[in-house]
């Protein structure tokens, strides 16, 4: 389990995120909401050592971030960033191998090669694989970029916006994967994402936040009420049960 503690983190003397508090339990898929400028990249990020926090503390297992060495640490928990871009031509397969950097240093063994083909196949993208990845759709790219972080094979999985430049069809295979990967092999799944009817149809926990703060973290059935949705967001909502699923109705006149 990852374990946030305080976090906080300032620019120009204004918090972009304030005395956060989350838990991120192995086996489970969490969501984080919340409007623009809420802190939730923010958050994921200093809570991956990609930004440094001003106060707080995160553990992973019971050990500080801080103390992690960075190769270990890359073998325990992985990482999407909102934006990708990269300056050379990879084939998919190429980009998906960097996922197993942390364990052979580019030097691929038969089981790296199994890796890879299982992330391909997650992905539903192994007719991409030997296109390169500027012939891609943005919804393309954006899943071998998922399958790369399904490569790394680790513990946590962290993705911020992973279901940029998706359509709905490749967005429910995306978060029906992430479902699996956190149930059936016991990973902790973290995702910063805008769509309240994905986080509340797919996730186990949710952390909502508003303008840095952490307003309320918990089960589904916690987090996606009306009054918690209305007072984030700033507009009524309406939330109905269909199939066993909270599915929030939005609308302003």
């Amino acid at each position: 389990m990852i374990k946030i503690r305080g976090l906080s983190k300032k620019y120009n003397d204004k918090f972009v995120v304030k005395d956060a508090d989350a838990l991120f339990p192995q086996g489970k898929m969490t969501s984080i909401i919340g409007p623009n400028g809420a802190g939730k990249s923010t958050l994921l990020s200093m809570a991956s050592r990609l930004t440094d926090s001003d106060e707080g503390q995160v553990l992973i297992g019971d050990k500080p971030l801080e103390h992690w060495d960075s190769g270990e640490l890359a073998k325990r928990l992985s990482v999407l960033r909102q934006s990708n871009n990269i300056n050379m031509r990879f084939t998919v397969r190429e980009l998906v191998a960097f996922g197993r950097f942390p364990y052979t240093q580019g030097r691929l063994t038969d089981h790296d090669n199994q890796v890879i083909d299982r992330a391909l196949h997650h992905l539903d993208i192994e007719p991409l694989q030997d296109r390169y990845i500027d012939q891609l759709s943005g919804g393309q790219r954006q899943m071998a970029f998922i399958a790369m972080v399904v490569a790394q094979d680790t513990d946590y999985i962290f993705l911020d916006e992973p279901l940029n430049n998706l359509d709905i069809k490749h967005s429910v295979d995306i978060m029906a994967t992430l479902k699996k990967l956190a149930e059936k092999h016991n990973k902790a799944v973290v995702i910063v994402i805008h769509d309240i009817n994905f986080a509340s149809c797919y996730s186990d926990n949710i952390v909502a936040m508003k303008q840095g703060e952490v307003i309320k973290s918990g089960t589904v059935d916690e987090v996606i009420q009306e009054s918690v949705l209305s007072d984030i967001y700033e507009i009524p909502f309406t939330v109905q049960d269909s199939n066993g699923h909270r599915i929030s109705l939005y609308y302003r006149r």
